[in-house]
């Protein structure tokens, strides 16, 4: 049989930093945390009354753990609050983008003559160009993929210069 403790057990002690704000007639405070001071960044050399939400996110690690607020004005009234803890929201990291496989390239080679030796020579449906080697052939690699045609497209060869014309089918 199981016994019942016949005392109540012991709480544990709630704790939060008291920060008292003194504001002065010229505007300027002075800080404590739990009686102790607190003093402004050695660049500002005061705190000032704009201070006040600075001075309670580095107590409170910016509103992570709640804190008293005390706070005197240059004529005596006071005012105090709790400043409560905001629960951080932890959002996950973006996945990775997966990579987009490359289509394979699918060639084929489109050649003909008479042309002018080195001379500039139009791969029509215009996608490149190329040039007739020292003989006056002329060669073009054409990637069915990439250039979006279809094995029974046609493609034309023009000669820039010469004005020669070859005709042939990518089947």
């Amino acid at each position: 049989m199981r016994k019942l403790p016949t005392h109540a057990p012991a709480s544990a002690p709630v704790s939060m930093p008291v920060i008292r704000l003194t504001v002065h007639g010229d505007g300027t405070m002075s800080a404590t945390v739990d009686g102790e001071p607190l003093t402004p960044p050695s660049a500002e050399g005061v705190w000032r009354r704009g201070s006040f939400a600075r001075i309670v996110d580095q107590v409170t690690a910016d509103r992570m753990i709640p804190a008293r607020v005390e706070v005197t004005e240059a004529d005596g009234s006071t005012f105090t609050d709790i400043i409560t803890a905001t629960a951080r929201k932890h959002t996950p990291a973006p996945a990775p983008p997966v990579p987009e496989l490359a289509e394979r390239p699918r060639l084929r080679e489109v050649t003909g003559e008479g042309f002018v030796p080195g001379e500039d020579v139009a791969v029509c449906r215009i996608i490149r160009h190329t040039d007739a080697t020292g003989t006056g052939a002329a060669r073009a690699l054409i990637d069915l993929a990439r250039d979006h045609l279809d094995p029974g497209d046609d493609v034309v060869l023009i000669g820039r210069f010469s004005g020669t014309l070859v005709v042939r089918s990518l089947s």
